[in-house]
């Protein structure tokens, strides 16, 4: 499946107007933003879990990432509550679930395949710092390395937020919301930037909070066969 695969093009997600679709696991339903392969793909998507289901015992070759949405997300790593910001890096192996339920943002197949750093943050136990020389935003560093930045960010109602992204970027609105050319964008929207664009974004009344990574375009491929 090729689904958003050009990645040269902007695209602009609004993920509460998809349709659920089943996984092969019961109970798991996923809604996806982009797509390059079948079972086994490089992916970005929005995944729900039932109460009580969980996926069976697998490792992740090309690495996984994902923030908690909604519910809890539970592994034999620990309980992950809303706000939590995770990294599975290559070769790593869970068995997931959820008693609750949960709704968790996800991104497959997407690391350095040397990478072998995980990562586990409780964004609601990490302060925010001010950005000094841009009005109206505060950041929370969340990863960086050679091939990407990963952080959020909070822009305070109508402040006005460009970057330049040489590298391209994508954009996950966690709460609020912004507009970006002719899109408004709401929680669950996501947004993602070809190499050589930018971003010119006007926080909504409400501000916004919102995940973003950053440089990581050019090295957008499926997994490896």
């Amino acid at each position: 499946m090729d689904l958003n695969a050009d990645f040269t093009q902007r695209v602009v997600v609004h993920s509460d107007e998809l349709d659920w679709i089943a996984s092969p696991m019961p109970g798991v339903d996923r809604r996806m933003l982009d797509r390059i392969g079948g079972e086994v793909a490089r992916a970005t998507t929005i995944v729900r879990y039932a109460p009580g289901s969980s996926f069976s015992e697998h490792t992740h070759t090309g690495g996984e990432e994902f923030i908690v949405l909604d519910g809890v997300f539970s592994d034999e790593h620990g309980d992950f509550p809303e706000g939590s910001y995770i990294r599975n890096p290559p070769t790593s192996a869970h068995t997931p679930g959820s008693e609750p339920g949960c709704v968790i943002f996800v991104k497959l197949w997407q690391f350095d395949l040397d990478d072998r750093t995980p990562v586990k943050i409780d964004m609601n136990k990490m302060e925010m710092v001010r950005a000094a020389d841009r009005p109206g935003v505060s950041v929370m560093p969340l990863f960086q390395d050679a091939r990407e930045t990963v952080r959020a960010e909070d822009w305070t109602a109508g402040a006005k937020v460009e970057m330049d992204l040489p590298e391209g970027g994508e954009f996950l609105v966690l709460s609020g919301g912004f507009s970006e050319g002719e899109d408004a964008l709401r929680k669950g929207s996501w947004l993602r930037v070809p190499e050589g664009g930018r971003l010119n974004a006007t926080a909504g009344p409400e501000g916004a909070r919102v995940w973003m990574k950053l440089r990581h375009i050019p090295h957008a491929a499926p997994p490896a066969t």
